[in-house]
Parts: C-alpha cells; structure tokens; sequence
C-alpha cells in the first residue's frame, strides 16, 4: 500500500472511487497519522457529507476531544482559508457569498453603468462569459486583453464593473472564492505556508474535474508535504464548459514526476454487455489513461438501438414501454418506477417524454428545476438575515429595505444611492442621514430611519436567542405575511410560500442540531454553498418517480434501467461539437458517462427525423452508436456528414418523410398549511415546489 508521496489513482465508472478514499484515510490513522492532520476535498456537498460519514463509521468513535478529518468541498474550504487571511485581500472577515439571483442583479447594474443593453448582452451571458474568464484565472485587468471579438470586449469592460461593486459590498460571488484563494497563496506566502502547514495528507477526489485555480490550490497545498492522493476518471470529464480541465489529470505524472498511478478496472455496476458497448465506444478518444472496464456481474443483453420515426413516436414508444414492464404479471421481474432513468442531451428534450409520462400516467420527475434558495419568500428571508449579518451587503440591503412595503419608495432609494455613490462608501452608512437630506421627505426619512432602526435592533439581539427562534422572532417583528398577501391573491399561492418560508425555518433547525457552535455567518455559509449545489444531491429517485435528467446531471447516478434517447449528429454530439472539432473527445466522454450509468438494460434511441425550425428535418444517427458496435467507417461518414450538414446549417436539410401523419408507435430494433411560529420537521407540503 502507498501512503507516502504522489499518487494517481485511476478510477473507472462503477469501480468505487468513494470507498479508496474512505479507506485510505482509515488506514492512515491506522498507522499513526492524527486525524485532523488529513484534508479530503471534493465538489457537491452530498459528496463530501457521504465521504465524512463513511470515514467515520470505519474510524468507529472518536475519542474525546480528538478532531475528525477535514472532508469538504473546494468552494467550503476556500470559504474556511478566506475566513482566516480575507483581510489580506481586502475584504472584511464578515465577507457575503452572492448567489446566482444575486450575481445577476449586480450583472444588471455594471451593464447599465457602461450602457449596454440587455439586447446587446444579457446578465445571464455576461456571468457565463465572467465565471469562464475567472475559472481560467482571468482578473479584469486581463479580460480586455484576452477578449474575443465585440461582444467579448463588452463583456469585459462590465467584469470590470462588477468586480468593483462585490467588492464595494464586501462580497464574492463563487467563482471568486477559488479565485481569491488562489491570489491569497500567491502573494501572501505566509498565508500560504499557514495553511500548507496544517495538513499532512491531502485527498482530493474527482480530481478530472478540477480547474485552473482548483489545481493551483491544490498544488500550493500539497508542495511541501507532497503526500497527494488524487483519485479520478479522464473518462468522465465532462464538465469543460465550466472550466474542468482534463489535462490536469492527463499529466499528473509531469507534474508529479515520482507518482505512482493505480488503475481500478473492475466495474461492480453494469452487466458485461454494456462494458463492452463503454470500452470500445471510450477507445475512440485519443488522449487518454488507458484502462479496460472489467464486468464483476456477467450476464445480461446487449444495448438495444432502435430507431423511430420522429421525436413523438420516439416518446410514445419508451412511456409504452416503461408502463408495460412496471404493470408486468411477473413480480420478479416487474420493474420499479425508480428503477427507470431517461437521459438526454439538452434541456429541450424532455417536453415529449414529460407529456407521454402524464398521458400514461407513470409518476416522474425531472431533475433540474427551480432551486429551493431561487424562491422569492426564501431569497428575501435570506436577504434579511444577510444585512444582519453585514449591513454592507447592497444587494441583499435593496431588496428589504422596502420588503415588505413600508413606504421607502424608489425615488427615496435613487437618492439614498446617489449619495452613497458620491461619496464612495456602502449604502448602509448613509441611511442614519436620510432626515439630513432636503431632497427626501420628512415622512420618507422617517421611514428610512425606522428601518435601519430595526436592522440594528436585530444585529444587537444576534447571538441572545437560538437562531431559530432569532429568525423566526424577525419574520414575525417584520410582518412578512403581509408581503405574501400583497403579491400573491391566491390562497394557495399564499400557503405555498408560507411553506416554503416554514422549511427554510427547519433548516435553520437542522443546522443548529448537527453544529457545535451555530452561527447566523456559519448557516448563511451552508445555505450558500448548498444553494448552489446540482439537482442531482436532491436525491429525488426516492419520489417512487422516473427520473428524467440530462447525461451531466446523471453523473455520479446508476439506475437498473437506463434509455439514452436523442443519439443523433446534432443532439450528442450536439452541433457545436460538431463545428468546431475541439469538443467531440467530451462529447463521447458524456455518452460513455451515459452508457456506463446502467446496470441491468439498456436502450437507445434515435429518430428519422426532428422537428426543427418549425418543418420535420432528416437527422443522422450519431456516431456514438457505431462506434458502439465497432462500425469505424460508418462512423466516420456519419461524422463527415454531419459536418457538412450543420456547416450548412441555415440552409433547410431535406427531409426523408413529406408526411408527418401519426403512424401507431413503433420501433425498428438494430439488435395544510404550515403555521409559521412552529418548530415541526420538514413535511412533504414544505418540499412540493412552489412557482416563481
């Protein structure tokens, strides 16, 4: 066993990545290594929540006064490192976390502070072009530099913008916390040795997925100890849209020259004919470890691949399916709601399958809506207890200052701002001279002061109560239901928030059952990070539902039964991949990750043709799946037509069928309301989804 130096441990799907950290950090306690010498990271909270609960099960109990391994995720332990060095930096200890609604708000005003409207470039394009410039460690200064074309360079003179007004409010968004890591380690390298030192061991898993300042940090920790355990799969990096970097593991061993590289082979999930369809589909990717998955479960069918007419046919025909196998006379055999995932390219897909599920009236859910921190009643909550925690957070100031109303209008607002502006300091420290203003009415000014008054009244209270009877006690004092029957008529609508509102409660509950020492900061900290956290940590399969998700969402999943559907040239791999050549390597990783989630079947599928445009268009089987069956030269005509196709893309592609009448489905085969002031525990009624 390797417990001391660099090592690469490569992971393949299904072969138990978790379970070689877990046990590595057992063993190295085992063997005398103090528990909270050894750091493991990885990327979603569930990740890291399974990981610590694992390790500590092996460990057994600890005894008094002896802290456990530190296991967290990156964007926590930033959060950690920056709480003890931001002052280096800038930025007040206290500092927020801006969420998306947040980031967006902010994205809004530094496009109308250059004057760029949302026609030219929209808020929600101007962070996805910020988040990719800052994974790859691009500051403001360099953005106009490295700024490709008109929009680009627009985009940067806004990232200046931006930056300016989080840091105004003492604030980072979650790019900015791997970021300003980075820069801590870099110019302060007495911080960076602080925190190297406080480590022997440093584990970090799904290392694939790491980006440009993940890897920095990471080898800035790990340098002087060198004790570097990474485990991870080059296979399934399919995150390079947001900055994952495959090369990092490609060339671990350059950059670790005495690694030792392990390679774990033996697939405990998926029967043998659908390793077999996963190794030769992935051996068309050039750049890889070389690794074979080997089937520990024999047996089983080959993946079927049946094509259907037109995208309607294809969702009537998988529904039909999946409701005869769950209706079947045989038990044994009777497939399970749950047991059924339907996986797909592109968040356009599912509306068929959905309408089909209804129609046939199969429970299912699809993974990836609303997020529970996006809704209205809980940003507002959160706001609230944001400027509690630091008055200098604008974002979260504006949104409650007139929430519920209390007649501080806009206009009261603008001026407030004018002269917070002028003056070059937070908006917070100019509201006690509102009365002092001769431009804002003496009723308004009273109103603002009441205000303020009342923030300061709770940040005085802070600490005095437990902190759900802290929040509870503010919603109360603030009259937030006065809010709720203000925007929403509808008593539903009305209960539905309240719920809402009442399940942020119980996780403020929760948060003080399992913390040692709660703090508003410590669960405004755990909100933000877990906000943030993908769909999938939901665990929704327990919903007794087919799950419908995207192949990125199913990552990390396996389900006994798995559809692929949408394998065309255009949809995976998707027309831009396509195009432009440089991406078609991710794309078959992203099939492979697919493939590979199945256990027992699996079926794929692919139409004649596609609505697009609003007319039926021919499509193309996607590559993948001949290269499934080893059909290389079908493959490659498929690739070259398909070039050709979307190159032409706005020409209209002839179609095979003039008819789009509804033939019968078939396939061809190729093989109570929740009173507010109540402690209860989450209910089903507080988890259903409210709209908007």
């Amino acid at each position: 066993m390797t417990l001391q130096g660099p090592l690469l441990v490569l992971a393949g799907a299904g072969t138990g990545k978790t379970r070689v950290i877990t046990y590595r950090i057992a063993e190295l306690i085992r063997r005398g290594t103090v528990q909270e010498r050894i750091l493991a990271v990885t990327f979603t909270n569930k990740a890291a929540r399974e990981m610590r609960e694992r390790a500590l099960h092996l460990l057994g109990k600890r005894p008094k006064g002896v802290k456990p391994p530190e296991i967290s995720t990156f964007h926590a332990l930033c959060v950690r490192v920056l709480r003890r060095h931001a002052e280096r930096l800038g930025y007040p200890k206290e500092f927020a976390i801006y969420d998306r609604s947040d980031q967006e708000t902010l994205a809004r005003g530094a496009l109308r502070d250059i004057r760029v409207s949302a026609d030219t470039l929209r808020p929600g394009d101007l962070l996805h072009i910020i988040s990719g410039w800052k994974s790859q460690g691009i500051r403001p200064s360099e953005a106009e530099r490295v700024a490709n074309g008109d929009r680009e360079g627009l985009a940067a003179a806004a990232y200046a913008r931006y930056q300016t007004q989080l840091r105004a409010c003492g604030s980072m968004d979650f790019d900015d916390l791997l970021l300003s890591t980075e820069e801590l380690f870099d110019k302060h390298p007495e911080a960076r040795f602080a925190e190297a030192t406080r480590f022997d061991h440093l584990l970090i898993d799904e290392y694939q997925d790491t980006n440009g300042p993940q890897y920095r940090i990471v080898k800035a920790l790990a340098h002087r100890h060198r004790n570097l355990c990474v485990v991870g799969d080059d296979d399934q990096s399919i995150y390079g849209w947001r900055g994952a970097d495959v090369s990092h593991i490609l060339n671990f061993q350059k950059d670790w020259p005495d690694a030792k590289i392990v390679r774990l082979e033996d697939n405990y999930r998926s029967k043998s004919p659908i390793l077999e369809a996963a190794n030769t589909l992935i051996a068309h990717n050039g750049s890889r470890h070389q690794k074979i998955l080997r089937p520990f479960r024999e047996g089983g069918l080959p993946p079927r691949m049946l094509r259907m007419e037109n995208e309607t046919l294809e969702a009537e025909a998988v529904i039909a399916e999946i409701r005869q196998r769950m209706e079947g006379v045989d038990e044994s055999v009777r497939w399970r709601p749950s047991d059924v995932a339907i996986l797909f390219r592109t968040n356009e897909q599912p509306r068929a399958f959905e309408l089909e599920l209804r129609r046939a009236r199969v429970p299912y859910v699809l993974v990836g809506g609303m997020s529970f921190y996006d809704r209205k009643e809980v940003r507002d909550v959160l706001a609230y207890l944001r400027v509690i925690a630091n008055p200098s957070d604008e974002v979260s100031l504006l949104r409650i200052i007139n929430t519920p109303a209390r007649g501080i209008g806009a206009g009261t607002v603008e001026i407030l701002m004018r002269v917070a502006v002028q003056r070059g300091v937070p908006l917070w420290q100019i509201l006690p001279e509102a009365s002092a203003s001769g431009d804002i009415p003496h009723v308004a000014s009273e109103r603002v002061e009441g205000f303020r008054k009342l923030v300061e009244k709770f940040r005085a209270e802070l600490g005095a109560l437990p902190l759900f009877e802290f929040a509870q006690g503010l919603l109360q004092t603030v009259d937030y239901r006065a809010e709720l029957d203000r925007v929403y008529k509808a008593p539903g609508d009305i209960e539905a928030r309240l719920a809402s509102i009442q399940e942020f409660l119980n996780s403020i509950a929760l948060y003080e059952q399992r913390s040692e020492h709660a703090t508003l900061q410590g669960f405004l900290e755990e909100a933000a990070l877990s906000g943030r956290e993908d769909q999938k940590d939901d665990d929704k399969r327990e919903r007794h539902a087919v799950t419908l998700m995207t192949l990125h969402s199913a990552k990390g999943l396996e389900f006994p039964h798995v559809y692929m559907v949408g394998m065309e040239e255009g949809l995976l791999p998707h027309q831009r991949s396509v195009v432009d050549g440089k991406s078609i390597d991710e794309e078959r990783r992203l099939a492979y990750v697919g493939v590979t989630r199945a256990q027992d079947s699996l079926t794929l599928t692919f139409c004649k043709e596609r609505m697009k445009w609003g007319k039926p268009r021919a499509q193309i089987p996607s590559r993948f799946l001949m290269e499934m069956r080893g059909e290389t030269d079908r493959a490659r005509k498929a690739a070259e037509a398909s070039l050709q196709m979307f190159r032409n893309v706005d020409k209209p592609a002839p179609s095979e069928s003039a008819s789009r009448k509804k033939p019968a489905a078939r396939a061809s085969s190729s093989n109570g309301p929740v009173k507010l002031g109540k402690k209860p525990v989450a209910t089903a009624a507080a988890r259903k989804p409210a709209r908007g």
